[in-house]
């Protein structure tokens, strides 16, 4: 609610402050409709382009008709209850039963963390410390009376230098060898110029292996956890005619929560015979049910709690049609959230390392006792799925 009642303050404040903007050249649509963007168009693709997204995916389904599953991970949105999600993925390392994902993916705060997710088990304590320790902290930095002329209310420097911390040569690495492997990290951006989703290929990106590619990684991080007004907006640069031009990329979460599969492929079904999901995870950052609280007749009151409500009943609304996604593919979705009866703040704004901790411990303990996750159509939590090593479902089989 906190995130909510920011987010509305957010916009006033930047309306009474219209001299705060980000400079940048103007262009038309025509200006990016006569070529791909140069160097690009192998490191990302449109949610809505589902020809593009099953290419993207070809490799991980060819990988899934050779070992017999295929699994998903996909990591929402939610600031700093981030640390819940990284509790969950340390203690399901704890119990044993934490797959190797074929492809993961990540929005936001879930962005922040899927590279690590993505690396394995091995890479636990570094996920752990990106999470928990002081410079996560640190990361809503304000601006003071400078918000006047800037386009956010915090400045990104934090952020930006948590992240360039641990995107390291080493992690870069690492992520390019399990691309080799066919294992795809895909990253969400809103793309505000044309209000679609883009989804990048990190693992292409970090197998270029030069200074550029490091730099576009971070750059899509940043930009994938930038909240508009909260943080300002990364500026990308592409290859346009007759000029240079540069888009402007937020936050993933504002067109969508979380994703398993692209929006334009959750009404697809696969082809007889080919490769389909087996088992989809998908971590919740954040509470997903609604609970009653006064509402005050003030605007702030008003605004936040209606985007508080929106925002909940739109990640309710993902999780059941991923799951439709996945039972129509011969496959199944659970999910972790943090609990409505849980005794955190979960605002996503509460970056105090006491509240981080707090999560952290909560998502982990959970997760190591086996009862983290539920599937959508159920009321009750289920006990955690069957570990890897144990006979998975079958691609396709029903």
């Amino acid at each position: 609610m906190r995130l909510i009642r920011l987010l509305a303050l957010v916009c006033m404040t930047l309306g009474l402050a219209a001299c705060g903007s980000l400079s940048r050249d103007t262009f038309q649509a025509s200006d990016l409709a006569t070529a791909p963007p140069s160097g690009l168009a192998e490191l990302r693709f449109n949610a809505s382009d589902s020809d593009a997204a099953i290419r993207f995916a070809a490799p991980a389904r060819k990988r899934a008709q050779v070992q017999k599953s295929f699994d998903v991970l996909a990591l929402s949105g939610g600031g700093s209850n981030g640390a819940y999600g990284a509790g969950v993925l340390v203690g399901w390392t704890a119990r044993g039963e934490r797959p190797e994902f074929d492809i993961v993916t990540g929005v936001s705060t879930g962005a922040l963390a899927a590279p690590f997710a993505f690396l394995g088990p091995s890479w636990d304590e570094r996920l752990k410390e990106a999470s928990t320790g002081e410079a996560a902290g640190r990361v809503l930095k304000s601006r003071g009376l400078g918000v006047l002329f800037h386009p956010s209310f915090y400045s990104n420097a934090a952020l930006r230098a948590l992240v360039e911390s641990y995107v390291t040569d080493d992690m870069l690495q690492a992520i390019a060898a399990e691309h080799k492997r066919g294992r795809r990290l895909l990253i969400a951006t809103t793309n505000l110029d044309t209000e679609e989703t883009v989804i990048w290929d990190m693992g292409a990106i970090a197998s270029r292996h030069d200074a550029e590619a490091r730099e576009l990684f971070i750059k899509v991080m940043v930009a994938s956890a930038s909240i508009p007004g909260v943080f300002p907006p990364t500026l990308i640069e592409i290859e346009g005619h007759p000029r240079h031009l540069s888009e402007m990329h937020v936050d993933g979460g504002v067109t969508i929560p979380f994703f398993v599969a692209p929006e334009s492929l959750l009404l697809w079904t696969a082809d007889k015979g080919s490769a389909r999901p087996g088992r989809m995870f998908v971590i919740v950052n954040g509470k997903v049910g609604g609970a009653f609280g006064f509402t005050k007749g003030g605007a702030l009151s008003i605004v936040g709690r209606s985007w508080d409500a929106m925002s909940k009943a739109l990640m309710r609304t993902h999780l059941a049609a991923s799951s439709a996604f996945a039972r129509r593919n011969g496959g199944q979705l659970f999910y972790s959230a943090i609990p409505d009866t849980a005794d955190v703040d979960a605002s996503g704004l509460d970056f105090a390392a006491n509240n981080r901790n707090a999560l952290f411990k909560l998502g982990y303990e959970r997760a190591a006792a086996g009862w983290a996750w539920t599937m959508p159509d159920t009321p009750a939590e289920i006990p955690a799925v069957p570990p890897v090593v144990r006979a998975p479902p079958q691609i396709g089989g029903r």
